[in-house]
């Protein structure tokens, strides 16, 4: 006789993936990508861990895809901003300060995802989505080449920097030490001067006029 998965299996399996990575999603947020480990995350979810095994081969392939998820959104957010309203020059800044802000609003999960050392899956998954953010860029670069905007020649190269300097600039305001440092109450870059820094110097890298 052969056995049939059915409809209503199909559907439970489903609704406990997903709870399995949003409470995967809750431990990075909280803790970064080392809190989450198989054993601990069963235990979120109320199951046994060789139950993990059956949706995930292994933490690899759940954090690569916690990751990419959290990234999908972060990659949508700026790209409706970057295809908004104003011209390039504006929405670029105001994709930058946007990116900036969330960044800051969340930040164990956004240095989880910018540059916490993590496994080979997740890796792969960080080179892709930076592809993914240079995409969005050189179709920004584009237009402000064409509307006068921007003075750029090599727009790949110049997209692919952009990602890089929104990234690292950020990796340091939102790294253990300095958030060590901020609940101790020292004084710490601020938000505001770092947005303000990185959407004057992309602006220049990209050629735009002095406002």
């Amino acid at each position: 006789m052969t056995y049939r998965v059915t409809a209503t299996r199909l559907d439970r399996d489903q609704e406990l993936r997903e709870r399995i990575l949003a409470c995967a999603l809750a431990r990075v947020i909280e803790g970064g990508f080392a809190s989450l480990t198989m054993q601990e995350l069963a235990e979120d979810v109320g199951i046994a861990t060789g139950s993990l095994y059956r949706h995930f081969r292994g933490k690899g392939e759940l954090a690569a895809e916690v990751f990419s998820s959290a990234c999908r959104i972060e990659v949508d957010v700026l790209g409706e901003i970057l295809r908004g309203a104003g011209t390039p020059a504006q929405r670029l800044a105001a994709g930058i300060e946007q990116f900036a802000a969330r960044a800051w609003h969340s930040r164990r999960l956004a240095f989880a995802l910018i540059a916490e050392p993590v496994e080979t899956e997740v890796d792969e998954q960080r080179l892709l989505f930076r592809e993914a953010y240079a995409e969005l860029f050189i179709e920004l670069l584009e237009a402000g080449v064409q509307s006068g905007d921007f003075r750029v020649t090599q727009l790949n190269l110049t997209a692919a920097c952009l990602v890089g300097a929104i990234a690292e600039s950020l990796v340091g305001p939102l790294s253990p030490p300095a958030r060590a440092a901020r609940e101790a109450g020292l004084p710490v870059i601020e938000l505001a001067a770092v947005s303000q820094s990185l959407v004057t110097f992309c602006l220049r890298a990209v050629g735009a006029p002095e406002s």
